[in-house]
């Protein structure tokens, strides 16, 4: 293996070595990142012959029909709302459309299975809504009546869709707003109406942007597991806890995981072969948006309606119910197990944002300077955790690191009589070693999209100088990256105090995060003690949302 530095001529020979280190470590590192998915494949393949039989004469085929089934209806709910809200607001005047086309987005900032946890507690039976009905018509009973359970499959669906169409219509939106003035224009000369422009011109310039966001929004759904554990929906991600937990089949378990990592490989080549297809825009024609078109009163109040509902159900009702219930548990924010999973959030967030941060710069670096490929592949198997769903993760961290374990803690009772413990499996490092798999392609992408801003001439010209690889890095890129960077590492730290999966099985013993307390309060219909864990986690991640609708704004401005 040759990394190849590009380097000037006569470049001298200490710094010459430096940048091979610096691509070697980076090699190194990239390995290590991609050791779960290899563990995964290494304890399939020794599972017990006896148990896919069985799995398969009990379980699985209900897995795999409830996970399309959630899929299907979630990637239908998101393509429906996201794309006609992208539309609405990219296309036409209506009441309130400025404030609409950010709020738009503010569902990201609530995890699903919080959305989850406040309608169960509202819709339930012993909740206010069906409380009120059985007092205004006197029923007395569930028998009396009829109402739709919220924890169902319908129900999962419709609370996740609520969660993930923000995918859609921001690169829908994005789209739209790209769009050749000129390709609009023209098709309503020629006597198009506007509903016929949509579909005979705009949708099709906009596909490659609703598959991308409708497979990130899949890809998610496959992730969840707070929202469907909490309806009892028998999909792949409870499932695969339920092999490994309740039937004691770590190679079960990781089968299923194998199973789950090909129908997310699919969505990724969905989504590269949508990015490799954007030829439907003209580069050419000037990218300036579209004229946008006002509505009479009673059409721009029904958009109003359209694409407000959505912000209603997916952020306002839950957030405002969160509130309301936090007021009158007041006392739970200085309890003691709340302060202390707070603290924990924090200290792996942000320990797990400087991690990724660090790291992304380093291996954004390496690729900078290095031609070698199997740095390139490297860098990209490392950064698809992000791709991967927490629950997958955890089992091909979890299982390595037992093994690893185990056989040290053997070796030392049979040499020296002593027991090391557990030194990786189940403690913080095991923990922050999935949030920075995890997690890695958020920092990596936006270092690398910044390293590409940066032109090369810079750095030939500071080696000439003299500047070493790390003063070239402290000098002169860090100061053109420090924007994405911060971004990123509030990105990561935001998703860090979300992740639920992941962190349920790797976490130390009697290590509880904001989302797990929430999650194991709720579990136990504590729906009071949960909310005050949940209004912080929805507080956090409403500072990316901002700050991602900022920067849509500032790059969707029209250009002439």
């Amino acid at each position: 293996m040759t990394l190849g530095v590009a380097a000037p001529t006569g470049f001298r020979r200490d710094h010459d070595r430096s940048y091979l280190v610096i691509g070697l470590v980076a090699v190194l590192a990239t390995g290590l990142l991609a050791l779960p998915v290899g563990a995964l494949v290494w304890f399939a393949l020794d599972v017990d012959p006896g148990l896919w039989p069985h799995l398969r004469n009990t379980v699985l085929g209900n897995y795999v029909t409830t996970t399309a089934l959630l899929a299907i209806g979630v990637g239908t709910g998101v393509t429906l709302i996201g794309v006609g809200a992208a539309w609405l607001v990219a296309a036409y005047e209506f009441p309130l459309r400025r404030t609409l086309e950010w709020t738009l987005m503010m569902p990201l900032a609530a995890p699903s299975y919080i959305v989850a946890f406040v309608y169960t507690d509202l819709l339930d039976y012993a909740g206010p809504v069906q409380g009120t009905l059985r007092t205004v018509f006197g029923w007395q009973s569930a028998a009396d009546y009829s109402f739709p359970e919220i924890r169902s499959l319908p129900g999962a669906i419709i609370i996740i869709t609520l969660v993930l169409y923000p995918y859609v219509y921001l690169l829908t939106r994005t789209a739209f707003l790209a769009q050749s003035r000129a390709a609009v224009e023209a098709a309503r000369m020629q006597g198009m109406t506007a509903s016929a422009a949509f579909w005979r011109v705009a949708m099709p310039m906009a596909r490659p942007a609703i598959v991308v966001g409708v497979a990130l929004a899949l890809m998610e759904t496959l992730n969840e597991y707070g929202t469907v554990d909490y309806f009892a929906v028998p999909v792949f991600s409870t499932g695969i806890f339920h092999v490994w937990i309740n039937m004691g089949s770590l190679e079960g378990a990781s089968g299923l995981a194998l199973m789950l990592v090909g129908a997310v490989a699919v969505l990724l080549l969905l989504e590269r072969r949508a990015r490799a297809d954007r030829r439907f825009a003209d580069p050419r024609a000037t990218r300036a948006a579209a004229a946008r078109q006002p509505l009479p009163t009673w059409r721009g109040f029904a958009a109003m309606a359209v694409c407000g509902l959505p912000v209603v159900f997916g952020f306002l009702l839950p957030f405002a119910l969160l509130i309301g219930t936090s007021w009158y548990r007041l006392d739970a924010l200085f309890s003691g197990d709340l302060a202390k999973a707070v603290l924990n959030s924090l200290e792996l967030a942000t320990l797990a944002a400087l991690i990724v941060t660090l790291l992304s710069l380093w291996l954004a670096y390496a690729g900078r300077i290095s031609r070698a490929p199997v740095l390139r592949l490297g860098t990209r198997l490392a950064s698809m955790g992000y791709a991967i769903p927490g629950s997958v993760l955890a089992i091909g961290i979890l299982a390595p690191f037992a093994a690893f374990d185990n056989a040290l803690d053997s070796m030392l009772r049979d040499t020296f009589g002593i027991s090391s413990g557990l030194l990786f499996s189940g403690t913080l490092f095991a923990l922050l070693f999935g949030c920075t798999v995890r997690f890695l392609a958020l920092g990596f992408g936006a270092t690398e999209a910044g390293f590409e801003r940066v032109p090369r001439s810079l750095d030939d010209a500071a080696r000439l100088l003299g500047s070493g690889p790390l003063d070239l890095v402290r000098r002169v890129h860090w100061p053109l990256l420090r924007a994405s960077s911060l971004t990123a590492a509030l990105l990561v730290f935001v998703d860090t105090l979300k992740e639920l999966p992941m962190t349920l099985a790797l976490r130390p013993f009697n290590f509880e995060t904001l989302a797990t307390l929430t999650h194991q309060y709720a579990s136990d219909e504590r729906f009071a003690e949960a909310a005050p864990g949940a209004l912080a986690i929805v507080l956090a991640g409403i500072l990316p949302v901002i700050l991602l609708s900022r920067t849509i704004r500032a790059a969707s401005r029209p250009r002439t």
